[in-house]
């Protein structure tokens, strides 16, 4: 609860936190909005595919032009502004930047940065949760190995859920479920970039104002996104994942304790200990009235009835048993809270959420019937959306990862709503992001296999 103060005797003692940013799009320029309003913290270097569109979002966000007229990351360090560069090699060598935050959205290209990161004794805060979905155990351990600090980013809902399961273990209350909310009904998982507004609940004109991403926003709606997020949470906490994909049960705050319960006691759970996401829609469409959509959530039980008694004396808001309580917390405000992971890396060296474990994967899944020589186009896309599976489960069947399932092309037919295996697909398995993918495999399957 002292971080703010924290930062305040680094700015005192002018040792500010010096910070390298991979990827300036919509995240990235959330954090840019608050990092001139963050005291004792310095955003060395900026690095983006697009220098230019970079500097066009800092403008957006409110940064005058001469805080990022630096020539060099050293110039920058020396006059207290910021480089925009390309190079984000350079970014992430550098000796004098003391945390990377990736942002690019990009799995392959993410475990790329991390892993040069780690290589140059640098901490890392990955926005990028798609690339911890599909080996966040392995990153993790890797770099815990270097020496360094690999966190999930505060602000996106991962870390937030894992605030909230962190927040009731320490409490002494076992955790029944967690998670987050979603709009979502089942035939979303066929949405297409050309839908997405539409579903989504976005006109045109409010999406290209707030430059967002048709195909970014089409993974948040076609479920891929939540199995990502749900996979990375059931990771770093070791909360365990549905059998056969997330239920999505649509109900409102008030009726979050009364679902995450075990089937029998009236709920939806397989059982004590899982994620879940909640739906803000009803089946026939009709919108729940107080969502948890933007929010997350946990739902803890009282062992004795003394602690029941105590949720009924303070009005906590329970199931009829008055065993099951929620927590919750209705908003996430994504790249603007990316600074309490930041503060928390360097002046804690404590991750916000960290992969502990390899419990859940995301397998590629087929939205349409898929031909030999179709192409596919990641999370978000026309082609696949991702499946949350057990991490055993994703190992049996040889489950592509949603994470691999970019530009590669399907070599056998595949039926709608079928989950692809890596034999389905010809997989370039010399890329950086692969191996990364079978090595993870390699050290943790024999675990999985053991305990199935």
């Amino acid at each position: 609860m002292n971080l703010y103060s924290k930062l305040q005797q680094r700015a005192a003692d002018n040792k500010p936190v010096r910070i390298g940013l991979i990827g300036a799009g919509k995240f990235g320029s959330m954090y840019l909005a608050q990092i001139p309003r963050t005291t004792g913290v310095h955003l060395v270097a900026i690095a983006d595919l697009s220098p230019e569109a970079a500097r066009t979002n800092l403008a957006r966000v409110g940064w005058k032009p001469e805080m990022a007229q630096a020539a060099s990351a050293q110039a920058a360090i020396k006059a207290g502004t910021t480089w925009v560069t390309d190079d984000w090699q350079a970014v992430v060598t550098h000796p004098q930047i003391d945390i990377v935050v990736e942002c690019t959205g990009n799995p392959i290209a993410a475990v790329e940065h991390c892993l040069q990161a780690f290589a140059h004794d640098k901490h890392v805060v990955n926005v990028t949760v798609e690339a911890d979905a599909f080996c966040g155990p392995l990153l993790a351990r890797k770099a815990a190995q270097a020496g360094v600090v690999y966190s999930l980013a505060f602000g996106d809902q991962p870390a937030l859920i894992c605030d909230l399961v962190d927040w009731a273990r320490t409490c002494g209350f076992p955790v029944v479920a967690a998670g987050r909310g979603h709009k979502w009904l089942p035939h979303f998982c066929e949405s297409t970039p050309e839908t997405v507004w539409g579903n989504y609940g976005l006109t045109p004109e409010q999406a290209a104002r707030g430059g967002l991403n048709p195909k970014m926003f089409n993974s948040f709606l076609d479920g891929s996104k939540p199995s990502i997020e749900s996979t990375a949470v059931a990771n770093a906490t070791g909360l365990t994942v549905p059998s056969n994909g997330l239920l999505y049960p649509p109900a409102s705050v008030e009726d979050i304790p009364y679902v995450t319960r075990p089937i029998s006691e009236g709920g939806v759970l397989e059982r004590k200990g899982m994620v879940e996401v909640i739906s803000s829609l009803e089946a026939n469409g009709r919108k729940i009235p107080y969502d948890i959509r933007m929010g997350v959530w946990v739902t803890v039980e009282a062992e004795t009835d003394y602690i029941k008694n105590c949720f009924e004396e303070y009005n906590a808001h329970t199931d009829p048993s008055g065993r099951y309580f929620t927590l919750y917390k209705r908003w996430h405000l994504i790249g603007l809270e990316v600074g309490v992971s930041v503060a928390s890396v360097a002046l804690r060296g404590e991750p916000t959420g960290v992969a502990t474990c390899w419990n859940a994967d995301v397998v590629a899944t087929a939205k349409r019937d898929l031909q030999p020589g179709d192409m596919l186009d990641g999370e978000g896309g026309y082609t696949v959306w991702g499946k949350l599976l057990p991490a055993d489960t994703s190992i049996k069947m040889g489950g592509l990862p949603l994470g691999l399932a970019h530009q590669v092309k399907v070599v056998r037919a595949v039926k709608k709503g079928q989950s692809l295996s890596w034999g389905d697909v010809a997989m370039d398995t010399s890329t950086p992001a692969c191996k990364v993918r079978q090595e993870m495999e390699a050290m943790f399957a024999p675990a999985l296999k053991k305990a199935a």
